[in-house]
């Protein structure tokens, strides 16, 4: 299992980390995304330790808690073998101060998370999405007593745009308070936005992503292809709702050139998807779902192995899009913005 340093820390990652979205399946949306229970958890979690992959990733509003629970009961007795990731900030309740990057809601949120979880510390603690309601000073300092008290490790975002996260970094070196490491977002051969704004940043600013939904919301596993109806898993159960929109020939364009590399490479589909993600600059983490160990054995077999220059080249040409302006604007001053900050 490769490591990776998460952005401007002194933690390294592996490369793969199992994503528990599919831990729990409560409510009708995480109900489309699988319902791992206990017992099922545990062996996931066996396959993952036995391969090096010793990195977990969940949510306090996965399955409304039992995402954090699940997992907290298939670690019990090797937590200290594993590096835990979880998020806060969308709405756990029906009060007011239910969801959000308050103090008051933070400080509950981590302590009922490392309850369901079993353990006494969060390696990595998210912010789910920003709040623009709460003074980011307020969102930080809070983190940071978190932190002093060793309840958490590290900091990062997800879904933030680039000024979110820009304003957050710039408060941590205005104040000397704990600053976000790591960015977890959205990014895959058929959703390449992050590039535009979040890679360069990233880049200049010494910040790890994690990415999720590598395989583009389930619409990479090879099931979905031109001419032929996806007849199993989550897309095909109606999990596409929620997820990114993708026009349908910009999909099957991309599904194409992934099936002529995998068959060129003696790989499957997705193994190809993610380790085109691994090539890309920024990338410490992947976050892999699996409903099951066979998911999680094919996904496992991304590492190891590189795409050649030819092989991305075809990627790339097949996955291209125009990115909204100014960034394609920009794209003409190369001399003074030179990959890979620009791609």
């Amino acid at each position: 299992m490769e490591h990776r340093q998460l952005g401007r820390s002194g933690l390294k990652v592996p490369v793969l980390s199992l994503g528990t979205g599919t831990f729990g399946g409560q409510g009708d949306f995480f109900g489309k995304w699988g319902s791992t229970q206990v017992e099922e958890a545990r062996r996931l979690v066996d396959v993952c330790l036995e391969h090096g992959l010793n990195f977990f990733d969940t949510a306090d509003v996965y399955s409304a808690g039992a995402s954090e629970e699940i997992l907290g009961a298939a670690l019990e007795g090797r937590r200290d073998q594993a590096l835990i990731s979880t998020k806060a900030s969308f709405s756990m309740g029906s009060g007011p101060n239910d969801k959000g990057s308050s103090r008051y809601h933070l400080v509950r949120a981590c302590e009922a998370s490392l309850k369901r979880l079993k353990t006494d510390h969060i390696d990595l603690y998210f912010m789910h999405g920003f709040d623009a309601l709460s003074p980011v000073d307020e969102t930080l300092r809070a983190l940071d007593d978190l932190r002093t008290a060793g309840k958490i490790g590290y900091i990062g975002a997800s879904n933030f745009s680039g000024w979110h996260l820009m304003k957050a970094l710039a408060t941590s070196e205005k104040y000397g308070l704990g600053r976000y490491v790591a960015y977890q977002g959205y990014y895959s051969l058929i959703g390449r936005d992050y590039e535009w704004e979040l890679m360069p940043l990233a880049l200049d600013q010494g910040v790890g992503t994690m990415v999720w939904s590598p395989l583009g919301w389930g619409r990479l596993t090879g099931k979905i292809r031109r001419g032929q109806a996806s007849g199993s898993g989550r897309i095909a159960a109606g999990g596409a709702v929620g997820g990114p929109p993708v026009d349908d020939e910009k999909l099957y364009a991309v599904v194409d050139a992934l099936e002529s590399v995998a068959q060129a490479r003696g790989k499957t589909v997705p193994q190809v998807a993610l380790n085109w993600l691994l090539q890309r600059p920024t990338v410490a983490n992947l976050v892999i779902g699996a409903r099951n160990e066979e998911q999680l054995l094919q996904n496992l077999g991304a590492i190891g192995w590189s795409l050649t220059e030819g092989e991305i080249a075809t990627l790339d040409a097949a996955s291209r899009q125009t990115p909204a302006y100014p960034y394609w604007h920009q794209m003409d001053f190369d001399e003074r913005n030179p990959k890979p900050t620009r791609w």
